[in-house]
């Protein structure tokens, strides 16, 4: 997992990323509370402080990095 040190995400920044892994996890019918999800957050947070700062680029991302 991630390692985030000194990192603030404001409430907007956490419904991108909620609204992004909620998607990415009902395109591939994956439980949210399940390891691939969790994976998928790791990997979320890392793109969105990366600069894929918004639901639609994030969730891009995701669909194309591999997950896990």
């Amino acid at each position: 997992m991630s390692l985030l040190v000194n990192s603030s995400f404001s409430p907007e920044d956490l419904d991108v990323l909620r609204s992004a892994l909620d998607a990415w996890c009902a395109e591939r019918r994956i439980d949210i509370k399940s390891v691939d999800a969790q994976f998928a957050a790791s990997a979320a947070l890392d793109l969105y402080q990366a600069g894929y700062d918004s639901r639609e680029k994030l969730l891009h991302a995701l669909r194309d990095h591999r997950i896990a």
